[in-house]
């Protein structure tokens, strides 16, 4: 089986699973049911929960055991995406290919939508704590590893850096060495830090070694930030269609790798990284097999076009 079509199989497991879990909420109210299933329902390939799960296999889990920690993941992801299209931050009209979140339902609603999937998330999370194989201190490490990752040390200081960087290349005078250090900062933090959650909360739910962890931790950082760096190429290079978005960053002057230092420069950056990954990866005490998956997804994240 191919890498692509082991995380198409995986994301229409957690696809199913997401739908679910929101139609179950009680009293909740029709709108924003209707409007936090629609940003959910948007597509992706559902990379950080399939790396959640592909995680915690390493360990001989079975990943449907951890399906609600894959799908609260996804959630926190999706409500930072909503956020993230507002006016008030990049002010994108679509997403995946069809209209973003506040141009259907306004952005009133918009920010409510994430506002309660990012909530929801945890309660999610806790149903973890009911499997029979998974321990409770393993869950209570997921929540806050997801907490401290997506919180005001994680992504939400990213995208603050990240409006921070807004004109950045417009200024007078242009200081590399700043632009660089706010760069490393906004990738570290908005995109890399929640895809190193996905690995870690895998690591923390199988109980992994605090050594297996480091490693995994070290592997999940690297390719969280070769991820944002092949989406500052594709927005640049990439086709449009198959973004399924506008391309806010030139419009907004953002700082981005392929901006600051180059399309090239920086696709040989992100190809180092990826064997940075594959090399630590490559040090666990696994099976073989199911090291493998991880590696590939590594390639993927470098490889993909969208």
């Amino acid at each position: 089986m191919t890498i692509e079509k082991f995380i198409n199989r995986r994301a229409s497991a957690i696809n199913i699973e997401l739908a679910g879990l929101i139609k179950r909420i009680p009293a909740c109210h029709s709108r924003l049911r209707e409007a936090m299933l629609y940003s959910l329902d948007a597509g992706g390939k559902r990379l950080r929960p399939v790396l959640l799960t592909a995680t915690y296999e390493l360990f001989g889990g079975n990943w449907r055991e951890v399906l609600p920690a894959a799908c609260a993941i996804e959630m926190v992801h999706t409500y930072s995406l909503i956020h993230d299209d507002l006016p008030a931050m990049d002010d994108d009209d679509t997403r995946r290919g069809r209209p973003t979140s506040h141009i259907v339902f306004g952005e009133a609603m918009a920010v409510l939508a994430g506002d309660a999937l990012l909530t929801n998330a945890f309660s999610v999370l806790y149903e973890n704590s009911k499997v029979k194989n998974i321990k409770a201190i393993g869950v209570l490490e997921a929540a806050g590893i997801l907490a401290r990752r997506a919180g005001a040390g994680g992504m939400v200081s990213g995208q603050a850096g990240d409006l921070e960087a807004e004109g950045f290349l417009k200024r007078r005078k242009l200081d590399r060495a700043a632009a660089a250090r706010l760069l490393d900062y906004i990738h570290l933090h908005k995109t890399s830090d929640l895809i190193t959650a996905s690995v870690e909360m895998g690591a923390a739910l199988a109980g992994a070694s605090s050594k297996d962890f480091k490693t995994l931790s070290e592997f999940a950082g690297a390719i969280g930030l070769c991820f944002q760096i092949t989406d500052d190429v594709l927005d640049v290079v990439g086709d449009k269609k198959k973004l399924g978005k506008s391309g806010s960053d030139a419009r907004n002057a953002k700082l981005t790798y392929a901006s600051l230092y180059g399309v090239e420069p920086s696709r040989v950056k992100a190809a180092k990284l990826i064997a940075l990954a594959r090399k630590k990866i490559g040090t666990l005490p696994c099976p073989a097999d199911r090291v493998k998956v991880l590696a590939d997804i590594a390639g993927f994240v470098y490889s993909r076009e969208k």
